[in-house]
């Protein structure tokens, strides 16, 4: 189970995820789609519930036309 810093963690950065996918106009199905994820997947993964893999992340970043590094900067 994660702590309370895991956690606020997860939300930041499932924040940061929304935040891109709503400047770039997608739709959690569409990102999905660009992705090759499920579109529960994308929701999860904004809301913090689920711990990303890193390569699940490098996949976000390349769809969202981020750098993978813009996506965890300040996170803490």
């Amino acid at each position: 189970m994660a702590n309370l810093q895991d956690t606020r963690f997860l939300r930041e950065l499932g924040f940061r995820i929304r935040e891109q996918r709503l400047a770039h106009e997608l739709t959690q199905e569409d990102l999905a789609e660009k992705c090759g994820l499920h579109r529960t997947f994308i929701g999860s993964v904004e809301r913090g519930e689920r711990n990303v893999s890193i390569l699940n992340l490098r996949i976000l970043a390349k769809a969202l036309r981020v750098g993978l590094v813009d996506l965890l900067v300040g996170l803490d």
